[in-house]
């Protein structure tokens, strides 16, 4: 193919890949998508997302997608797993929605995928390869080769990596060890009539306690519960996925009040993720390949922002092409200088309040005060850095930047 015909290749067919390939679509592109399993789908349970994560779903068109599939929770609340305390109450309904422009919700993982691949389906512009698994990546003035596992070459104008944690592009051309946390998280579904009734809340709740945490939220219209709980391991620990044992959750979460712990006693299966994160970097774009997603800037779960990030991720690309006139070597520079400082704020803010989620001692009773008598506008005030990101701003850092480009 000549290399104005070529496709845009995006390794990695999850959450960051498929908003990925529809912000390229929306440039007119057409997209491959490369992805390693058999098939193309997503593993996991509940997350939340933000207003800048519907901001994100808007801008990608298929915001009324994940809106159907949606809970509208009416607050977040975080009380004191030892004692019941309540240290904060955030308000997520009305007032939250005008300041932000968007709700705050809980959604299954596999519904957020769902509503990307349907979008991506429609356009008609992106194809799917799975059972491929980049190996290397070539590159010369014109395009992109990236080769599979069983040697077959795959060639596009430019490649997006967001190929995950453990990403093939990463590690050939930053290279740099993960930083494995040693916090483990266990992750379930929970019908709604096996979930305690004095725990069925519209609230992203979350109970915090020594070295250890648990979080519930609705799903699925309230029919399903997700249940998460995290605790610091006694073992030395590897970044794996795999199946957990009921007896080792059990047996981190003895000392915790009875209204919290009886939440470990509902899984009938329960998922193993030995977490990790990666320090941040300031080059994520390397000619015509850029990361994108968990692939740039792996992190911690503790701001809830994975998911959003990658989305972010892909409107920003969209648009600093579109600024760049789809020129990938400096639009992709754009991109990477819009979002490497924000990301690593999340990145290092997730580490932060994973401190705050396990203290303990005199530091427990520090967090029990932090926000003591706040009110929801201060609280509001210190979340807009987060919540007030959208597709019309995700390039303001360049603002900021000694060569500023014209946005």
């Amino acid at each position: 193919m000549t290399p104005s015909k070529l496709p845009i290749l995006v390794a990695g067919g999850g959450i960051g890949g498929l908003a990925a390939a529809l912000a390229l679509t929306r440039r007119g592109f057409s997209v491959r998508v490369l992805e390693q399993s058999p098939e193309i789908g997503e593993i996991g349970a509940g997350i939340q997302l933000g207003p800048n994560a519907f901001h994100a779903l808007d801008a990608l068109g298929v915001g009324p997608k994940a809106r159907s599939r949606a809970v509208y929770t009416d607050e977040m609340v975080m009380h004191d797993a030892i004692d019941e305390y309540c240290v904060g109450r955030i308000p997520t309904g009305d007032a939250f929605r005008k300041r932000f422009g968007n709700p705050y919700a809980v959604i299954h993982r596999v519904d957020v995928h769902t509503s990307l691949l349907e979008g991506a389906l429609e356009t008609g512009r992106i194809d799917f390869l799975t059972s491929t698994r980049a190996t290397r990546i070539e590159q010369d003035d014109e395009g992109v080769t990236v080769i599979g596992q069983n040697g077959i070459r795959h060639r596009g104008a430019a490649l997006v990596a967001a190929d995950g944690v453990k990403s093939v592009a990463r590690e050939q051309y930053v290279g740099d060890p993960p930083r494995v946390t040693g916090h483990v998280v266990y992750r379930a579904v929970v019908d709604r009539h096996d979930f305690p009734a004095d725990l069925q809340w519209n609230a992203a709740s979350i109970w915090v306690g020594p070295n250890c945490h648990l979080v519930h939220y609705p799903l699925r219209g309230g029919e399903q519960y997700n249940v998460v709980v995290t605790f610091h391991s006694r073992q030395q620990e590897q970044w794996s996925v795999t199946d957990g044992s009921r007896e080792e959750v059990q047996s981190y979460f003895q000392d915790v009040c009875p209204r919290a712990r009886q939440l470990i006693e509902l899984p009938k299966s329960w998922r193993r993720w030995a977490t990790a994160d990666r320090d941040p970097i300031g080059q994520w774009s390397f000619g015509r390949t850029t990361l994108l997603g968990d692939a740039a800037h792996p992190m911690t779960q503790y701001l809830a922002q994975g998911a959003g990030m990658a989305m972010e991720d892909a409107v920003t690309l969209g648009e600093a092409l579109r600024v760049a006139n789809d020129d990938f070597v400096r639009g992709f520079d754009l991109y990477q200088r819009a979002r490497v400082a924000r990301t690593a704020r999340v990145v290092l803010g997730a580490r932060d309040m994973g401190r705050i989620y396990h203290a303990k001692g005199v530091e427990r009773l520090v967090r029990n005060d932090l926000w003591r008598g706040r009110s929801t506008e201060r609280f509001y005030d210190a979340m807009e850095w987060l919540y007030g990101w959208n597709a019309g701003n995700c390039l303001s850092a360049l603002e900021h930047s000694r060569d500023r480009e014209t946005v």
